[in-house]
């Protein structure tokens, strides 16, 4: 959300709208509240606009909800991901019928995306998140699959978190309709925070001395500095679950790498790969 704000001025210039988010998360979530078993009032899609444009005209809107599909103490019902996904995404496209709407969705690997549901929930043991589920049934293509099914013709862009720092500047320039050589402020700050400064300084004297490498080369060229620079108590996570030894999360990791395979095979979705 930083990044898109930080950039709001030049993606204006390109027709482009990011709201600062206390314009509409609220009034969102409200309106939907509302939605629950019937249509929207017919007013409901220009009052909301009305509030994010603030007397501005533009042709794309970019928002921004990190709990759109619930709060985290909601996010893992009986080992079932974002249950209420298909619901919300189904009652926003309501809300916004006669508008093309497209959904851009960070996914993770559940092995460190549980136990961090955990910690942000009221749940105390791991159990009160999968019931009797084994947390290896826990899929991303399940949940989309489900978003698929309530909203059959809307675009999803999907990436993994893990690849945000090498990727985030071309998920943003797709979220805004940019080409690939429109600069991006920040798309480098993720990057940065598990580089060594050392490390940092000379990738960004590499990329000045050549300003027009395609972006496939160029993370090809981040890849190499982080091997060689990174920060590797920035890139580890340390998982502590009851439990859970090793195994089970080096076997919960390669379900996740094979998961992305049932993604692809989902129709009118792109997935964003470094």
């Amino acid at each position: 959300m930083k990044c898109l704000l930080r950039n709001r001025v030049s993606f204006a210039n390109h027709s482009t709208l990011v709201p600062g988010p206390g314009k509409y998360r609220r009034l969102m979530r409200e309106t939907l509240n509302a939605m629950s078993g019937t249509h929207p009032a017919p007013d409901a899609r220009d009052l909301l606009l009305d509030a994010m444009l603030e007397g501005s005209t533009t042709k794309r809107l970019v928002l921004s909800n990190a709990h759109f599909f619930g709060l985290p103490q909601t996010a893992v019902r009986q080992g079932q991901l974002y249950s209420n996904a298909g619901l919300r995404l189904s009652q926003f496209a309501n809300l916004f019928e006669h508008d093309d709407v497209s959904l851009f969705l960070t996914i993770r690997n559940p092995a460190t995306f549980l136990p961090a549901v955990l910690r942000m929930s009221q749940q105390e043991k791991m159990e009160g998140l999968l019931g009797k589920r084994d947390p290896r049934e826990v899929t991303w293509s399940e949940m989309v699959s489900r978003i698929r099914e309530a909203v059959p013709h809307m675009p999803i862009t999907v990436w993994c978190n893990e690849d945000n720092p090498l990727i985030w500047s071309r998920i943003v320039r797709e979220m805004v309709g940019l080409d690939e050589h429109e600069q991006i402020i920040g798309a480098l700050d993720l990057l940065s925070e598990i580089i060594s400064p050392a490390g940092m300084r000379r990738l960004l004297a590499f990329l000045s001395e050549h300003p027009n490498m395609p972006d496939a080369q160029q993370r090809r060229v981040m890849t190499a500095f982080l091997d060689k620079y990174g920060l590797q108590d920035q890139i580890e996570e340390e998982i502590d679950i009851p439990g859970w030894d090793t195994a089970l999360i080096d076997e919960m990791t390669q379900i996740y790498d094979s998961d992305l395979a049932a993604l692809q095979a989902i129709p009118d979705l792109t997935l964003v790969l470094p």
